[in-house]
């Protein structure tokens, strides 16, 4: 039997412990998904505002990883560790996002592209492990505020690429073929 709430509708068993945000992206669905799938895009639009990104490794494939350090305006430096889980083009990604390969606290994030013509819908959709995860996430790292800001920031950045893209004639620009390879030892993009 399924278990309800007071609204008729379906409870989830996870409700206390999921953070689901959402925006609308004025730029089209495989632009938006391809903002998540190369790191020369990540890193210039990734995290809160204030905080820049260096890449230390980066696979985009299921099973592949994506090793990195966010750095806070502050100075603090925060280790982090994404694995790819499913990747679905254009329209889902799944992830698991902790601080390390093995973190026993890792969150499962569902991110879900939704094209309408040239704008698209993102939602992230993250579960914490426990419900104490998922407030000290909310309280002491504000992942609302900060979940926001990013998707704030990658709307500015594909904003900006489309544009571009939409200006340039003729063959691609050197920055659009550049390849994940082209990252030097410092993890920052050359």
């Amino acid at each position: 039997m399924a278990t309800t709430s007071d609204d008729g509708e379906p409870a989830r068993a996870t409700a206390d412990r999921e953070i689901v945000i959402s925006r609308v992206i004025d730029a089209p669905q495989e632009l938006v998904f391809e903002a998540f799938t190369r790191v020369r895009h990540l890193s210039r639009w990734w995290g809160p505002e204030g905080f820049t990104t260096t890449t230390r490794s980066f696979e985009f494939q299921v099973d592949g990883a994506w090793d990195f350090v966010m750095h806070g305006p502050d100075g603090t430096d925060y280790q982090e560790w994404i694995t790819w889980r499913e990747i679905v083009p254009p329209q889902r990604i799944a992830l698991l996002h902790g601080e390390s390969r093995d973190d026993p606290n890792a969150f499962e994030s569902v991110l879900t592209f939704e094209g309408a013509g040239e704008k698209t819908r993102i939602v992230m959709h993250t579960v914490f492990p426990t419900k104490e995860l998922r407030d000290e996430a909310v309280e002491k790292y504000h992942a609302i505020e900060g979940g926001e800001q990013t998707l704030n920031n990658l709307a500015a950045y594909v904003a900006q690429v489309a544009r571009e893209r939409s200006t340039a004639r003729g063959p691609a620009t050197a920055d659009e073929t550049m390849t994940e390879q082209e990252i030097g030892q410092d993890g920052t993009v050359l």
